[in-house]
C-alpha cells in the first residue's frame, strides 16, 4: 500500500486497530526519527486524567478555542501519528524542503506505507507543552468510530523523552515528570532496550526469558512468538476472532499458557497468550494490573501494583463476533468457529442494528465489553431484508 488512505482499512474488535497493525511493534524508518522539540511542564508533576477505553489510557487536552483533543498514548510506536485537522491547524508551515519524499514506515509484521511528515508547533497536555513535535499524518476516523470517541492522535514513545512518563492504569490518570525526578519508590525497576525508540525488556516465562515490548497501543494482553520458547499449555490454542490489518486480516489463536509470565517481581498465573510471529509485546491487558512508570534518560521502566501477590487468571470471554463499526449498524467481520454465533448461522456480513433491543449507536465500546464480560447471553438484532430478526446468543470463554 502506498497511501495513508490504504490504512483506512475498516476496523475489526475486539482485537487489535488496523491503525495500531501499523504503530505496534515498532515503526522503523528508511532514516533515523528526529528527536522530539521542546519539552516544558510547569509544575511537576503534571498529573492527567485518563480514560480508560478498551484497555487504552486516553487523554484530553484543550489548550485554545478549539477542541476539545483526545490522544492515546502509545509506548509501542517510535512516531506520533496526528489526524489531518490537528496538522492543519498546529502545523508549521514548510518545516521541510519542497521535495521531502512521504515516509515509509513498516510494522513489525513487514507491512508498510507512506505518510507524509510534519510539525506542529504546539501540542500541550495541560501543565506540559511540547513544541516543535515532528510527527507523520495519519486518518484516525476508523479508530474514532472503533473506540466511539473522537481520537486526534497517536501519541509516541520518542514524544516523552524528556520527561519521566507514568501511566497509572488502576487510577486512570497520566504523570509527566522532569527526567531529575528519579524512579520511583517500591516497585520493580528493569531495564530496557531503546535502540528502536521503543521500550523492549525481558520477561520470563517458565524458566525461559524472552524479550518482549511494553505496548500501551495494543489492547491485547500477552502476545508470544512460540519459536524458540516451545510454550506449555493448560487450554490449547483455538482461532479467535479476525484481526484487521494494514494489508489483509489474520485469524487469532489464543489459548491458556501452563506456566507463570513473570515481570520484575511480580508473576501473572497461566495468562492468556495470543500466538504472534512478530515481536513479543505486553499490551493493555497486563499493563492494566500495573502503575507503569518510563525513564527514558536511564533506559528503565518500573511496574508498581498494590497487591505484590502473583495475578490470578481470568476467563477470556466472547460473543463469538467481531465488528466494522458504523453509526446505524455493526457489519460482522467474523465469527469464531465453534461458538454459539457459528452454531446459530451468523456469517460474516451479516448486519447488526441493534444489541438488546437498543440501537448499536447507543453502544460504545466500553459498554459493549462490560456487557460481554459479565452477561450470559446478548440479543442482536439481525438486518434480514427489510425485517429487523432478533437472535439471542450465548457469551461463552473463548479461553477458559
Amino acid at each position: 500500500m502506498s497511501t495513508a488512505a490504504a490504512l483506512s482499512r475498516l476496523l475489526r474488535w475486539p482485537a487489535a486497530l488496523v491503525a495500531l497493525a501499523l504503530v505496534t511493534g515498532c515503526i522503523s524508518f528508511h532514516r533515523e526519527p528526529p528527536r522530539p522539540g521542546r519539552t516544558k511542564l510547569d509544575s511537576p508533576p503534571v498529573i492527567l486524567s485518563a480514560l480508560t477505553v478498551s484497555n487504552y489510557l486516553v487523554v484530553e487536552a484543550k489548550w485554545d478555542k478549539h477542541g476539545p483533543y483526545h490522544f492515546l498514548i502509545d509506548t509501542g510506536a517510535s512516531v506520533t501519528l496526528v489526524s489531518p485537522e490537528l496538522a492543519a491547524r498546529y502545523g508549521v508551515k514548510n518545516p521541510f524542503p519542497p521535495d521531502t519524499p512521504l515516509v515509509r514506515v513498516k510494522s513489525a509484521g513487514g507491512d508498510t506505507a507512506l505518510l507524509a511528515p510534519t510539525m506542529l508547533s504546539r501540542l500541550e497536555l495541560d501543565g506540559a507543552r511540547f513544541e516543535d513535535v515532528q510527527a507523520l499524518v495519519y486518518d484516525c476516523g476508523p479508530l474514532s468510530a472503533h473506540l466511539g470517541m473522537k481520537i486526534d492522535a497517536i501519541l509516541g514513545f520518542p514524544l516523552f523523552r524528556e520527561t519521566v512518563l507514568t501511566l497509572d492504569y488502576p487510577h486512570s490518570q497520566v504523570l509527566l515528570q522532569r527526567r531529575s525526578a528519579g524512579p520511583p519508590h517500591g516497585g520493580s525497576t528493569i531495564a530496557f532496550n531503546n535502540d528502536r525508540k521503543t521500550p523492549i525488556i525481558p520477561v520470563r516465562l517458565g524458566d525461559k526469558v524472552f524479550a518482549t515490548l511494553i505496548d500501551s497501543g495494543s489492547d491485547r494482553g500477552l502476545s508470544i512468538n512460540p519459536v524458540g520458547l516451545d510454550p506449555e499449555f493448560a487450554v490449547a490454542p483455538r482461532e479467535g476472532h479476525t484481526l484487521g490489518t494494514s494489508t489483509g486480516d489474520r485469524t487469532q489463536r489464543v489459548g491458556r499458557l501452563a506456566t507463570t509470565l513473570t515481570i520484575g517481581r511480580y508473576a501473572l498465573t497461566r495468562p492468556v497468550a495470543d500466538l504472534t510471529d512478530e515481536l513479543a509485546s505486553l499490551g493493555g491487558g497486563v499493563l492494566r494490573n500495573f502503575t507503569v512508570t518510563f525513564d527514558q534518560e536511564h533506559n528503565q521502566v518500573t511496574f508498581q501494583r498494590d497487591n505484590p501477590a502473583p495475578i490470578p487468571p481470568e476467563p477470556s470471554r466472547s460473543a463469538g463476533l467481531s465488528f466494522t463499526k458504523l453509526p446505524a449498524y455493526w457489519r460482522v467481520a467474523s465469527v469464531v468457529p465453534h461458538s454459539p454465533a457459528a452454531a446459530a448461522g451468523v456469517q460474516p456480513g451479516d448486519l447488526v442494528t441493534r444489541i438488546n433491543g437498543e440501537p448499536v449507536a447507543k453502544w460504545d465500546i466500553r459498554r459493549y465489553e462490560l456487557l460481554v464480560a459479565t452477561a450470559t447471553a446478548i440479543e442482536f438484532t439481525f438486518l434480514n431484508g427489510p425485517q429487523e430478526v432478533p437472535q439471542r446468543l450465548n457469551v461463552f470463554d473463548l479461553v477458559p
